[in-house]
């Protein structure tokens, strides 16, 4: 299966019958995290899955493997040097920065449109935080 480049986010979800439509709930922490915005319109695939496919949702909606080829996995790694542009900031204030396939990188103390070097500190299935090592780049 061929992923988008422009892919905010992953996340394991149920659809439900409520007042005669049916509603898929977007995780909490996708919108916190600043990868999708209340109000705004997304474009949304449903993938399907069987128990046998070794995906399964944990009570927060994140999706864990039991396959290491189930699924895209995170573009970066724990220790990895990147530079990355601020593109945003997230609602806490965190600087928000996005690499491959969209996939977010928080960064603390920086502001919209400053290029700086990190370090991965601490990655996620949807996110990645990361800590200024070089500002100066």
């Amino acid at each position: 299966m061929e992923i988008s480049e422009k892919l905010l986010c992953l996340f394991s979800t149920d659809v439900r019958e409520e007042d005669g439509e049916y509603v898929v709930e977007v995780p909490r922490r996708e919108v916190e995290t600043g990868s999708l915005e209340p109000g705004e319109t997304y474009r949304v695939a449903l993938i399907a899955r069987s128990e046998s496919d070794g995906v399964a949702a944990t009570d927060d909606g994140d999706v864990s493997t039991s396959r290491v080829d189930d699924g895209p996995q995170p573009p970066v790694e724990p220790g990895e040097m990147r530079y990355v542009e601020i593109e945003d900031l997230g609602k806490q204030g965190d600087g928000i920065a996005r690499v491959e396939r969209g996939y977010v990188i928080i960064v603390p103390d920086t502001e919209v449109g400053e290029r700086v070097k990190i370090e991965v500190t601490e990655v996620k299935s949807n996110f990645a935080v990361g800590e200024v090592v070089d500002e100066d780049v």
